[in-house]
């Protein structure tokens, strides 16, 4: 069934179990950590949803969204002396938007429906520990190329397998593309697969020329405000 969701569009994808800080100051948004903040909207929940190349942030049209969000736990707010907030929080479950309301409150609400992984076949429940060995490896092989080793660690070893991927995912540069193609997979075999490919693809890249790609299509993408 669907449920109703305060919207946050941003210029990046929060995946689940990831971290995310920001800066509030575009007024609407101060609202609705204050609301957040409260208790005046239930859980201290709000669905975060990525904004599409092309589109301006302020462009509040369901056409403007990615299709697939991540619901995001306010876990830590400071309120500035001018009205700004920064605040933390971190991903929990992937959902769909079906609708976008940008009339019954001062930010935008969203009509959607939690998206579940897909139950795996036996086959794919069998490898998925091989998966996870392969993935890991890559994610040690890109931090190793991007990082100092003081900078980074693996994930833990009760990282769930479901998990996993986006636990790796969120520890690396990967483009907007990259990690809304993660967020969108309801597999989480084929996700252990994705992002093996990704960090062994940045992993060469970064060894090779010793920088950090961005593809070309963020040049023309104007950020969020916030």
């Amino acid at each position: 069934m669907a449920e109703t969701l305060p919207l946050f569009p941003l210029g990046t994808v929060l995946l689940p179990g990831a971290s995310l800080p920001l800066h509030v100051f575009e007024p609407r948004y101060r609202q609705l950590t204050v609301d957040l903040v409260t208790g005046a909207l239930p859980d201290r929940c709000f669905g975060v949803v990525s904004i599409k190349q092309g589109w301006a942030p302020g462009d509040d049209d369901v056409d403007s969204l990615h299709q697939v969000g991540c619901s995001a736990l306010l876990r830590e707010a400071r309120r500035l002396p001018d009205g700004r907030f920064d605040v933390v929080t971190r991903g929990e479950r992937r959902f769909r938007l079906l609708e976008v309301d940008d009339t019954s409150a001062p930010y935008l609400v969203g009509s959607v429906e939690w998206l579940p992984d897909s139950t795996l076949p036996p086959r794919a429940v069998e490898v998925m520990p091989s998966l996870a060995d392969a993935a890991r490896a890559a994610h040690r092989r890109y931090c190793g190329a991007a990082w100092q080793r003081e900078d980074w660690s693996s994930p833990p070893d009760e990282t769930t397998l479901e998990e996993l991927s986006y636990v790796l995912a969120s520890d690396c540069l990967l483009s907007l593309e990259d990690r809304q193609r993660l967020l969108e997979d309801t597999s989480p075999a084929r996700r252990l697969r994705e992002v093996r490919r990704m960090l062994n693809r940045e992993a060469g890249i970064l060894t090779s020329l010793r920088a950090v790609p961005a593809p070309l299509s963020e040049y023309g993408y104007t950020p969020h405000q916030n």
